[in-house]
């Protein structure tokens, strides 16, 4: 298994345990975020190990090559002097060079591939890591915003199933109906009262002047029949 293979095997199940456990989204992301980013400095640092062998293999695989060029001169001197015997000798050390350097430009070629894909790899990764950083302040916003929406969805269904508060409301309205209803009835018989003894004392008002009146009359009459002393 290779290094982002163990390192998404690994991020996928701390993620579906923060997740399973998850009571607060920000706390979780924020957690998340800083567990990414603690791979992503290993993973760095494991590309940086890989990038280095590749470098020494590179180092080596050159300085292979040199050595066998040197051998080769040595033998190109040895043929200059008429010394046969000494440039096949420098020609068989140039040959093992040549083997060693060929060995090793195998490694490092591979070992190069190998530090390229890990470096698209890495770029990847910071790149979704980067995203994810863009994103966790949405995220948190939602689920906030999901949050209060269900706590008010909770007062109200609360406040709806509480059917003896609105039982006692009812009641309070009936009971003030029936005040108001009784304050009006008393209102109505008080002014029926002021209007009856209102018009008592004018009907005997009016007695007392019509018989007063009779009297007077009765006077005149009386006096008028009495003779003239005069």
């Amino acid at each position: 298994m290779g290094l982002f293979s163990r390192l998404k095997t690994l991020v996928s199940s701390n993620v579906n345990d923060m997740i399973s456990k998850a009571e607060k989204p920000e706390k979780m992301l924020n957690q998340l975020l800083i567990d990414m980013n603690e791979q992503l400095i290993e993973s760095k640092k494991a590309v940086a190990m890989a990038i280095a062998d590749e470098k020494k293999l590179e180092r080596e695989t050159a300085n292979q090559e040199t050595q066998a060029k040197e051998w080769e001169r040595k033998a190109m001197l040895a043929v200059q002097a008429g010394k046969d015997d000494l440039a096949k000798e420098a020609l068989l050390r140039k040959q093992e060079y040549d083997k060693a350097a060929a060995e090793y430009r195998k490694q490092w070629e591979s070992q190069k591939t190998s530090v390229d894909s890990l470096k698209e790899s890495l770029r990847d990764l910071q790149n979704k890591i980067e995203e994810a950083q863009r994103k966790k302040n949405l995220l948190i916003a939602r689920a906030k915003r999901a949050e209060a929406q269900q706590k008010i969805q909770d007062t109200i269904s609360s406040v709806s199933g509480n059917r003896s508060a609105f039982d006692a409301f009812d009641r309070m309205s009936a009971k003030v109906d029936q005040m108001e209803a009784e304050a009006d009835a008393s209102k109505e018989l008080q002014d029926l009262s002021n209007n009856t003894s209102l018009d008592r004392r004018f009907a005997e008002l009016e007695k007392s002047d019509s018989s007063a009146d009779l009297l007077l009359q009765d006077l005149k009459e009386k006096m008028k029949a009495l003779p003239d002393k005069s």
